[in-house]
C-alpha cells in the first residue's frame, strides 16, 4: 500500500482531521466550529480533489466532546465513546455542506447508522463515491467504543487501499519533542513505526500505529494551516514527516 511520495503523486489519500482543527486556535476553549477554518480546510482539500487524487476523511470530535476525558468525570466510558462517535457525525455533516458550497460532491458515511443524514459505512460503496471523484468522509470512527479515530483512520485508509494516510495537524511534522513548549525541538524528516513506538512521539495511538506498520501503510503528518501543503504532498512533495515501516 506505499507509495514513494518523492517520486510520484498519489492515487488515493485518507484524511485523518482532529475535530479541535476546526474549531480554529481562538473561541471558548476551542469548542465548536469556526467557519473560516472549516472553509480553509475545505478549500485544502478540493485542491486534491482538482489534481485527480481521490480524497476520504476520518474525521475526530474533540471539538465537541471526548470519550475519554468525559469518562474521567464518571460517565461510563462506553457511554461517553458513543456520545464522542455522534460529535464526529457532527463534525462530518459540517465538512460536507462547505464542500458541497465549494463544488465538491461528498458523502458521510457513519459507522452507527443514521439513516437521515448520512449513509452506513458501506466499503465497496465507498469506493465507488471515490472512483466518482467524489470525497467520503468516515464518521463515528469504528462504530466501537475503546477505539480512537486515529485508529479508523489507520483502519479505513487499509480497507479502502489508500496509498497514504495523512493526518493533518497544526504542526508541520513529528518533532523529537513539543516544539510549542521548546523552541529547540527537532523535526524528523522521516521517522520508523518502530520508533514512534519506541519514543513514544504520540503521533497517533498505539493501536493506530500498529495498523498501520502490520498493513504496510505509510502516514505523512504535515500542518493543515499550511496552504498548498495537502495537494503538493498529494503531488509527490515531501511536506511535513514520513513515517513508514522501515528506514
Amino acid at each position: 500500500m506505499s507509495n514513494d511520495s518523492s517520486t510520484t503523486g498519489f492515487r488515493r489519500i485518507l484524511l485523518k482531521l482532529s475535530g479541535e482543527a476546526l474549531a480554529g486556535s481562538s473561541g471558548d476553549a476551542k469548542f465548536g466550529i469556526d467557519a473560516q477554518v472549516l472553509n480553509a480546510v475545505c478549500k485544502e482539500v478540493a485542491a486534491v480533489i482538482e489534481t485527480g487524487t481521490q480524497v476520504a476523511i476520518v474525521i475526530g470530535g474533540g471539538n465537541f466532546f471526548r470519550g475519554i476525558s468525559a469518562s474521567e468525570s464518571g460517565i461510563e466510558r462506553a457511554t461517553a465513546d458513543y456520545i464522542g462517535m455522534l460529535a464526529t457525525v457532527m463534525n462530518a455533516l459540517a465538512v460536507q455542506q462547505a464542500l458541497k458550497q465549494i463544488g465538491v460532491e461528498a458523502r458521510v458515511q457513519s459507522a452507527i447508522p443514521i439513516s437521515p443524514v448520512s449513509e452506513p459505512y458501506v466499503r465497496l460503496r465507498a469506493l465507488k463515491h471515490l472512483n466518482q471523484g467524489r470525497v467520503v468522509i468516515f464518521a463515528a470512527g469504528t462504530g466501537n467504543p475503546y477505539f480512537t479515530t486515529d485508529t479508523a483512520a489507520s483502519l479505513r485508509a487499509a480497507e479502502i487501499n489508500a496509498d497514504i494516510l495523512v493526518k493533518a495537524t497544526k504542526v508541520d511534522g513529528v518533532y523529537d519533542s513539543d516544539p510549542e513548549s521548546n523552541p529547540d525541538a527537532v523535526r524528523y524528516e522521516q521517522v520508523s513505526y518502530d520508533e514512534v513506538l519506541q519514543k513514544r512521539l504520540g503521533v497517533m495511538d498505539a493501536t493506530a500505529i500498529a495498523l498501520c506498520r502490520d498493513n504496510n501503510m505509510d502516514l505523512r503528518v504535515l500542518s493543515i494551516s499550511e496552504e498548498g501543503a495537502l495537494a503538493k504532498m498529494a503531488q509527490g512533495q515531501e511536506i511535513g514527516t514520513l513515517i513508514t515501516g522501515g528506514m
